[in-house]
């Protein structure tokens, strides 16, 4: 796959032991910014424009004393966020992404409402392949056992994560589900049925059998009864990393999305397994998920590689954003074969179709 470099070819030591630096603090500065934007200190200095604010204008607003504003906005101007000429602070370009774009916004809550404090204990997880940050939330094996149950803001900010990854992409692939005319379709990883929703409105003739843990499954059963398709959609409360759960059998499709991450090589490899040994005659599987070595831009693949840590630290101790041949290996040493691979669906999720091996 492609090469990936993030460094810049002639950077200097000098600009190297800048960049260090800036991992340094980055902790600090994360936070800093944080507060700009969600205090609503960023969007007063963007309502004057090019003009700016001084510190003096911007205390006056009973907000803010001079003091956190000095703090705060000298850390954000040196992140990029704002500008300061002649004792005013203007909006920079960074900081304008931070006030406007959706996707930094939903990483920022995350990383902060969900990864921010379990970090501390990184060290420690990645010694012991557990999630040991998991505990600032509760005594769950998985986070996924516990997502119900999350105390707020993070179970917001973990489904705006989830959902905008993925539902961003779902209009974009249901032609590809819907290609080899199946009719008996399981979502494995259905989560809250957002793809299982989809499905069903979009194909009248399709019947889905959702599997995951109990406490998703009651969240989707309350939205497909909303949605007035209950009936169309069976429920299978299944715990995938027992390697004694059956699967449905006689699929004509089984869809994955963003799921198999959750998972280490070794639980991947046996879900896979059951995976092919439920499908149909002429059953195929497609898998969609972020993988970090098929992205166009090196921005998104920064991304997916830094989430690996929370899946390490969070979701279950040995899972990660992997790369798209990690899959297929362990596809095809589960009797699947690779029938076709597509990019750049979404903002960053790949499709890959797999069928049994000849």
């Amino acid at each position: 796959m492609l090469n990936k470099k993030f460094s810049p070819e002639r950077q200097s030591a000098f600009e190297a032991r800048f960049e260090a630096q800036k991992i340094a603090y980055g902790p600090v500065v994360f936070q800093c910014v944080r507060y700009a934007w969600k205090r609503g200190m960023l969007q007063a200095i963007a309502d004057v424009g090019e003009a700016g604010l001084s510190v003096e204008e911007l205390a006056a607003t009973g907000q803010w004393t001079p003091y956190v504003l000095k703090v705060v906005l000298e850390t954000c101007l040196s992140a990029g966020v704002v500008l300061l000429n002649d004792g005013r602070y203007a909006l920079d370009k960074a900081g304008f992404v931070v006030l406007t774009d959706p996707i930094t916004q939903v990483n920022i809550d995350f990383n902060h409402d969900v990864c921010y404090q379990a970090m501390f204990s990184l060290e420690q997880t990645l010694d012991e392949e557990k999630p040991l940050g998991l505990k600032v939330f509760g005594e769950w094996p998985t986070i996924y056992e516990g997502l119900s149950q999350l105390p707020e803001p993070a179970r917001t900010s973990w489904f705006a994560f989830d959902h905008y990854y993925s539902d961003t992409s779902f209009p974009d692939i249901l032609p590809d589900v819907f290609a080899t005319a199946p009719r008996r379709v399981m979502d494995i990883g259905a989560n809250t049925g957002k793809f299982t929703l989809a499905a069903l409105q979009a194909n009248a003739n399709i019947e889905l059998h959702l599997v995951d843990l109990p406490g998703q499954l009651a969240v989707a059963d309350k939205h497909l009864q909303e949605a007035g398709l209950r009936e169309r959609a069976t429920l299978h409360p299944t715990n995938l990393l027992d390697k004694a759960a059956a699967l449905p059998a006689d699929m004509d499709l089984i869809w994955m999305s963003q799921f198999l991450s959750c998972f280490s090589e070794e639980a991947i490899g046996s879900i896979l397994e059951r995976v092919a040994a439920t499908l149909g005659p002429r059953g195929q599987v497609l898998i969609m998920d972020t993988f970090w070595d098929r992205q166009r831009y090196d921005i998104a693949s920064y991304c997916l590689i830094n989430t690996s840590p929370y899946f390490n630290n969070l979701a279950s101790g040995n899972s990660k954003v992997y790369e798209s041949e990690d899959y297929i290996r362990l596809a095809r040493a589960a009797g699947l074969e690779l029938v076709t691979a597509r990019d750049n669906i979404g903002y960053c999720h790949s499709l890959l179709r797999f069928a049994k091996a000849a």
